[in-house]
């Protein structure tokens, strides 16, 4: 099992990223402020008005580490990675099956499968722990909703088909997610999913982990031989990292959506920690991103029981892990992908 490595995350604007030996050190105003092991790292995310001299980047390609740029708010800009790795001949399996309609629709229900039972089981947590909050009627009847959603899948032969009851189903579970705030209700509510830009501060924090997760499955995908741009469920576009955004489906419930209603909850984060632009646009400000960076961090490393290989691991690896089966089902060694799926 691959050990999950760390990822350096550089906020600080004006940081200045160098390579000395074999580490990573960011310096601020020249003053050393970190030095890291290259060994030790997986990848670095630059926010915002962050530089690196080209012999770092240089080591980093050598050492695939992958190096990713974002706005200053977190929106993805672009990244640098070494040479493709793995084998070329999984990645001509994986072209082939997206254009086998029969074979891309065994890949596609069980990921959408997974997404559906994953936004169900925080709906039915939430209910279990609060069984007479306010909206538990909605509560229960988007459970059933998901359900019978569930149960459309399982028969379903059409990949549009399937895509639309996952849009159907998205929108159930947004539309009562906001019942699962529970604290700083003046500020934090989620009214409907909105993305480019977010209009308030619990889609901003949506979106911010929702691109700090596709990185990671990218990476993950590179790291298995995959490539992340082609995909199954979500269709290919240029610049688009469409197998990526298939993985993260099913991870987006268990890794993104419950650490944003802990850090809303828990008052780790308040409505005082993002800005909001003239054009309606809500944005994560400086020290609620280092807050909810480090909150990623440390869920990553908690450990779970993955369900269909029963071995423990940290949560940071289910990307990996994910991507592993998928990589074999590619190559015949599984009749089909096992989705994850929690309990």
């Amino acid at each position: 099992m691959k050990h999950l490595l760390n990822t350096l995350y550089v906020t600080t604007q004006g940081a200045y990223l160098a390579r000395e030996g074999e580490t990573v050190v960011v310096r601020v105003d020249g003053q050393t402020k970190l030095q890291v092991p290259i060994h030790t790292l997986s990848g670095i995310f630059c926010f915002g008005q962050v530089s690196m001299s080209p012999l770092l980047i240089g080591l980093c390609t050598e050492r695939s580490v992958f190096v990713s740029f974002l706005t200053e708010y977190g929106r993805f800009l672009g990244r640098v990675e070494g040479p493709i790795s793995g084998n070329v001949l999984l990645r001509c399996e994986q072209y082939r099956k997206a254009e086998d309609v029969q074979a891309a629709l065994r890949i596609v229900r069980p990921i959408v499968i997974g997404k559906i039972a994953n936004c169900r089981t925080v709906l039915i947590r939430a209910l279990r722990d609060r069984p007479d909050c306010d909206g538990a009627d909605k509560l229960r009847a988007a459970c059933l909703s998901l359900a019978q959603d569930l149960e459309a899948l399982r028969c379903s032969e059409d990949i549009g088909q399937i895509r639309g009851i996952e849009g159907q189903a998205a929108n159930t579970y947004f539309s009562v997610f906001d019942y699962l705030i529970t604290c700083q209700k003046e500020h934090f509510f989620l009214k409907q999913r909105t993305r480019r830009p977010p209009m308030d501060p619990t889609n901003a924090l949506l979106s911010f982990l929702y691109t700090l997760l596709v990185n990671d499955c990218m990476d993950a995908l590179q790291a298995v031989g995959l490539d992340p741009a082609i995909g199954f469920l979500h269709s290919v576009r240029p610049g688009r990292p469409s197998l990526a955004l298939d993985l993260m489906e099913e991870l987006r419930p268990y890794l993104a959506d419950r650490l944003t209603l802990s850090l809303i909850n828990r008052q780790q984060v308040t409505s005082d920690d993002f800005v909001r632009q003239e054009s309606g646009a809500v944005l994560i400000d400086d020290k609620a991103r280092k807050v909810v960076i480090t909150a990623w961090q440390e869920r990553k490393l908690e450990q779970i029981t993955h369900p269909f290989i029963q071995e423990k691991i940290e949560i940071g690896l289910l990307p990996y892990v994910q991507s592993l089966l998928l990589a074999r089902h590619l190559r015949g060694d599984l009749d089909g992908y096992p989705q994850f799926v929690w309990k």
